[in-house]
């Protein structure tokens, strides 16, 4: 009969109690029940097996074989005559000396462990390189579980006379932390529960958290596993059990002469990002002032299905953090790796953990940063991420450069904030556009010349206008504004008449890099007259991209606004009507449409997503439609077919601009009663900052279809 424990002794934090619920299901698996099944419901662990309560409490109290555990090549080991592994030494003799038949492959391994010390380093400690050849003589000599452990704190990177060992973070370095040792405390969990038989009456509370036995507490603590937690010897010895499981493996690329590294499962180089306590610091470690590389974190699953240990150790297994792209080298890359895995294998969340040190500097501590959900995410949107794949790598490393500005390292963590944030709410439109405005953010760092080698926003695709759309008019205005051309003697393709030249400094030959000038090492960007917005203000930006082209226009010879709106993405009268009326955030619009600048306009012709579209009825201020008339790309087609042309003058775009709007309308309407366009307005007074407003409008370009609408506004005469 099946029988099923609540194990609340067993929670997903801190991770000692993680690493419990692994190590009682891997050793009644492995020991007593190889059809037990374990998994998560809530905040606790649940265990199925055909063992009851009783039979579960007797089989860890008389029949439970620990894992051998050793660590020769750090502190504390207990296989030296040193005067520091006294204590180790002792509880070392005290498992070799026993006469019960549970040790008798503990007694088995440390034979093996003494003879390779004896062969390597002649029973004495062993220094330098002799550390390396140590352990990979125990790889080589230890069979059986202790494989295991040999797996989860070492790996063997480099062979021959080039001996490399990697030690992953779970267990410190290589199982000790600090000057202390890992190994010594397992054995002294050992003497106590299993040699001593003194903590018999805490099992329940180890495994249940029973309420009807005393709550003791043990001496020492688990390190970094629950630091400063109350404790038990069995919370020990299972946690290190079940940290066991975590196997590191050896990866490469399938390359001649590629670099290898040690792969632990789901960890990865630390991200200060993504939780509510980030800083920067819990990225590196300390040494004497000097900033280092920090541990890194780690996640762990909570799996809701029931599921044997073999299914288990496949899951961790399969936990290497690569993505389609290559090797997941931070926390939102980590994210989109374990998507696919979590919905195949039944994962629900993971817990992420970070290795950050102590305020004493000599020891770390793991610190939860908050649950991860990877179940029902499989969003279409997701794949727009993939854009920023190649991208995203350049820009981190850049960001986290010695000498990189604090700027961009901020710009870079709020960017990172914010891919955590969209991929947990993958269908919320306010993650996307705060992920464009994230993007901004490092872009108008990079125009201030520092950490524009990673290149501009690479290109997008137009799903990002679709994930990002919040049926507002800033949304559909900002498209417009971005994707908005405009050539000169119809040069109308040319890339280099996309308005983004106006916000960076680009190569015209290679309009994915910035221009730049000096040598390899030091350059600089080459930021020419054409850029004239600076995201400031949204009003200021849209003035100053009207105003260049304007003058480019007159430096061509032409007497046309060159800018043009792309197919499906002209600005709609209802938009530009509260726009005109100061309705709309016109700061947040023109930071949308920085981000949309990013989109590539050949896939845009192709597969077109324009944002929901307005109610049709509305129309801006008529003084304002006498102006618009006034600054047109092109000539205006008639009912029959005639073309009603009316030149630009650059003289009403600047009046407009500096304020001055009854000067800019008389002579807009100059212009127009030149074409044959007569209308009711008059004069128009404006106060200066409105008129700076009407002047922003002009950048957002129209059809011709609303330019005939706005004329048979002004003139009914024309409607026939």
């Amino acid at each position: 009969m099946i029988q099923i424990h609540r194990l609340d002794g067993c929670a997903p934090t801190p991770l000692a109690h993680y690493l419990k619920a692994l190590g009682i299901l891997r050793l009644v698996a492995e020991q007593a029940d190889p059809d037990a099944r374990g998994w998560w419901e809530g905040e606790r662990f649940m265990l199925a097996t055909r063992l009851d309560r009783t039979d579960l409490e007797s089989f860890f109290l008389e029949r439970y074989q620990p894992t051998p555990l050793f660590n020769p090549w750090g502190a504390r080991s207990g296989f030296y005559p040193d005067g520091s592994e006294k204590s180790a030494r002792q509880l070392l003799d005290a498992i070799t000396k026993s006469p019960d038949k549970r040790f008798a492959l503990y007694q088995q391994t440390i034979r093996v462990v003494r003879s390779v010390i004896a062969d390597v380093s002649g029973n004495s400690k062993p220094k330098d390189n002799d550390r390396q050849r140590l352990v990979l003589a125990l790889r080589r000599s230890i069979r059986g579980p202790s494989e295991f452990w040999l797996d989860a704190v070492t790996a063997i990177l480099g062979g021959g006379t080039e001996i490399s060992i990697a030690q992953p973070a779970i267990f410190g370095t290589g199982g000790s932390e600090g000057s202390g040792s890992y190994t010594s405390g397992y054995m002294s969990a050992i003497d106590q529960c299993l040699l001593r038989r003194a903590w018999d009456h805490a099992i329940g509370n180890a495994m249940y958290r029973a309420t009807d036995q005393p709550r003791c507490v043990w001496s020492q603590t688990l390190g970094q596993f629950s630091p400063d937690a109350p404790t038990t010897p069995w919370d020990l010895l299972l946690a290190f059990e079940g940290g066991c499981v975590l196997r590191t493996i050896v990866c490469s690329r399938n390359t001649a002469g590629s670099q290898r590294w040690a792969s632990s499962p789901f960890y990865m180089a630390p991200t200060s990002y993504g939780y509510a306590s980030e800083a920067r610091l819990d990225e590196y470690v300390l040494n004497k002032g000097k900033e280092l590389p920090g541990r890194g974190e780690q996640w762990f699953p909570l799996w809701s299905q029931p599921t044997r240990l073999a299914e288990i150790q496949q899951v961790f297994g399969e936990g290497r953090a690569n993505t389609r792209k290559g090797r997941a080298e931070d926390g939102w890359s980590m994210l989109r790796a374990v998507k696919s895995l979590g919905v195949n294998r039944g994962i629900r969340e993971f817990v992420r953990y970070g290795y950050q040190q102590r305020n004493n500097l000599a020891t770390h501590f793991a610190v939860p940063l908050g649950r991860i959900s990877v179940e029902d995410k499989s969003s279409p949107k997701l794949a727009c991420l993939d854009d920023l794949d190649a991208w995203l790598p350049r820009l981190r490393r850049e960001a986290r450069d010695a000498h990189a500005p604090a700027r961009l390292a901020q710009a870079e963590r709020r960017l990172g904030d914010a891919l955590f944030a969209v991929t947990q709410h993958p269908d919320a439109w306010d993650r996307w556009q705060n992920v464009l405005l994230a993007l901004v953010g490092i872009e108008s760092v990079q125009i201030s010349g520092s950490g524009f080698t990673p290149g501009p926003i690479p290109p997008l695709r137009p799903g990002w206008v679709r994930a990002a759309d919040d049926a507002s008019p800033e949304v559909r205005l900002a498209l417009a504004l971005a994707l908005q051309q405009g050539g000169f003697n119809g040069a109308d393709a040319r890339w280099w008449n996309s308005v983004r030249r106006h916000w960076l400094p680009l190569d015209h030959k290679r309009p994915s890099q910035f221009a730049k000038s000096g040598t390899i090492g030091h350059a600089r960007l080459q930021v020419g007259s054409e850029v004239v917005m600076h995201g400031r203000r949204g009003t200021d930006d849209a003035i100053a991209l009207v105003g260049r082209r304007i003058t480019e226009a007159t430096q061509h010879g032409g007497r046309r606004l060159p800018l043009l709106a792309v197919p499906r993405t002209s600005a709609q009268a209802a938009d530009l009507a509260s726009l005109v009326a100061g309705e709309l955030d016109l700061d947040r619009t023109l930071a949308l449409a920085r981000g949309f600048m990013a989109l590539n306009n050949r896939d845009w012709q192709h597969r077109p997503l324009p944002p929901v579209q307005p109610p049709p009825h509305a129309i801006p201020d008529d003084a304002w439609l006498v102006l618009r008339l006034a600054l047109l790309p092109w000539p205006i087609k008639d009912p029959q077919g005639a073309e009603i042309a009316i030149p630009t003058d650059p003289a009403i775009f600047r009046r407009l601009a500096n304020g001055d709007a009854a000067t800019a309308v008389d002579m807009a309407l100059r212009r127009l009663g030149a074409a044959g366009i007569h209308t009711a307005v008059r004069a128009a007074a404006l106060p200066p900052e409105t008129a700076r407003r009407w002047a922003a409008a002009i950048a957002f370009p129209i059809s011709q279809t609303t330019a005939r609408r706005f004329v048979r506004r002004l003139d009914p005469r024309k409607e026939d």
